[in-house]
């Protein structure tokens, strides 16, 4: 099979679980929506950090998931077919410029592992900004 239509079967089997996780909790009506002036329609205000997080967790889902993993700490479903094994992500002492970097050119561009794929034609500039805050949300290294 090629790379892209496995890209394509992995994109739709995750819409498949995600897609009603999204409706889970969503008001049917205006009548079941709370009353007060607090709720205002989003739950996470468009630029805020958390909603970022929550964005780059879901493009982490459709791309990043099967190399990395589900707690991206580089032991996903296909992490045994390379050498080298794919960055664990949670301990990388890598900033958000790197991340950056190799998210949109890809690891050989950077000088690692070349079976790290370029992003930069499928993904937004928001998609990667997202990507970036997410993974920084999760890196588990100690702060120095």
């Amino acid at each position: 099979m090629s790379r892209g239509l496995l890209r394509r079967m992995h994109a739709f089997a995750v819409a498949w679980v995600v897609a009603p996780l999204a409706l889970v909790g969503t008001p049917a009506s205006a009548a079941d929506r709370p009353t007060n002036t607090a709720w205002q329609g989003a739950l996470l205000p468009r630029d805020s950090n958390d909603a970022k997080v929550f964005r780059g967790s879901l493009v982490f889902a459709n791309y990043c998931v099967t190399c990395h993993g589900f707690n991206a700490d580089g032991n996903g479903r296909a992490a045994h077919l390379y050498n080298p094994k794919p960055a664990n992500l949670r301990m990388s002492d890598k900033n958000g410029v790197y991340f950056r970097l190799i998210v949109r050119m890809g690891g050989e561009a950077m000088n690692r592992s070349p079976f790290m794929p370029p992003w930069g034609a499928e993904l937004t500039d928001e998609q990667t900004n997202d990507l970036v805050a997410y993974l920084r949300s999760i890196n588990a290294r100690p702060k120095e």
